[in-house]
């Protein structure tokens, strides 16, 4: 019986940066089988790249030696007699171009169908398949993103789709990377920094569709899907216009750079590092032999907190500020001071 093989669901940017921040300061797991965590590894700047979120419905093609070549849709392996959009039916009719492409894979990829299946994902789309969009006045055609290789117990891996199906255009096959793309760099040390240049891509493809604009159509398109790609995982998140938003889906929103430079500034100015020192002495007792433990890391940032408020609140209102503007990159600062002297004062 064909297995249907999901693609998986594209995150929220605030996933994305959560999942790396979990990732990376993950280290192994201890003697109970819990996951182990070191906040003091450095988190790290990484390059997404984004392509056009294409509006239409989630298809696939897979195939296997076993089960031969058969169809899916988002959650459901599909055919002509019972079909989704019409796209089993459309891609049964080009089973050879199919065929053609899927052994190139195998081919170049050094697949074992006997073991492995193949699924090449694409977004079918087109007249009569969404509205609204100006892709939706384009006649029907797969436009492949992805293509993955699944094997029983064994993590499924993706292979680099960039030049598959390039020369399929006249079979109605696009492959989504032979239109324009957008490159990001993220430091996820302050992801926030980069959220307005998203917002600034994302809204220059609503007001005009690149895909549609290269086939020949002016009119809005939906958004972008960034992905990274690594030997450690494939992180993927959409950011929509306000216009293809639905209500459980928050647009990324833009951020005061110039507010977040004076949070910072301000930061630096109250927490000098005889501050941070001398309140690291106090918490941990170091004068009569005391210890840096992480137990009590959360009094070291309270107690520096409570000494920048009391003793130089006015340079926060001098500035235009609250405390809640500027306690969480107080506590951010700290918490690496921390780490710095645990390293230190440990020897690792």
């Amino acid at each position: 019986m064909s297995k249907h093989i999901k693609y998986p669901s594209i995150e929220q940017y605030r996933h994305v940066v959560s999942s790396v921040n979990r990732s990376y300061n993950y280290i192994g797991m201890d003697e109970n089988d819990q996951p182990i965590f070191d906040p003091s590894i450095q988190k790290p700047t990484l390059t997404f790249k984004g392509t056009v979120k294409i509006h239409g419905t989630n298809s696939g093609v897979s195939y296997n030696s076993t089960n031969g070549m058969y169809f899916q849709s988002r959650k459901n392996v599909i055919t002509p007699q019972k079909d989704n959009a019409g796209f089993a039916f459309w891609a049964d009719s080009k089973r050879d171009v199919f065929t053609d492409l899927i052994n190139k894979i195998i081919e170049e990829n050094k697949i074992d169908t006997s073991k492995q299946t193949i699924t090449i994902y694409g977004e079918w789309a087109g007249k009569g398949i969404q509205k609204g969009i100006a892709v939706a006045e384009l006649p029907k055609s797969f436009y492949l993103f992805g293509v993955k290789i699944s094997e029983p117990e064994v993590d499924a891996y993706w292979i680099p789709c960039e030049k598959i199906g390039n020369d399929l255009q006249e079979h109605n096959i696009h492959n989504i990377y032979d239109f324009e793309t957008f490159l990001v760099d993220i430091d996820f040390k302050h992801p926030e920094i980069a959220q307005n240049g998203i917002v600034e891509l994302t809204i220059a493809v609503e007001n005009e569709c690149p895909v549609a604009k290269q086939l020949g159509v002016s009119g809005i398109g939906e958004g972008i899907v960034f992905s990274h790609v690594s030997d450690r995982y494939k992180l993927m998140f959409k950011s929509k216009g306000e216009k293809h938003s639905k209500s459980k889906v928050k647009t990324i929103k833009e951020v005061d750079v110039t507010k977040l430079e004076l949070i910072q500034n301000v930061v630096d100015k109250v927490t000098p590092e005889w501050r941070l020192e001398q309140f690291l002495v106090e918490t941990f007792d170091l004068q009569n032999g005391g210890e840096i433990t992480r137990k009590k890391m959360g009094d070291y940032i309270r107690a520096v907190i409570n000494d920048v408020m009391k003793e130089d609140s006015d340079i926060i209102s001098d500035a235009g500020l609250e405390p809640n503007d500027v306690n969480k990159v107080i506590s951010t600062k700290v918490r690496d001071y921390f780490f710095k002297k645990e390293k230190e004062f440990t020897g690792l």
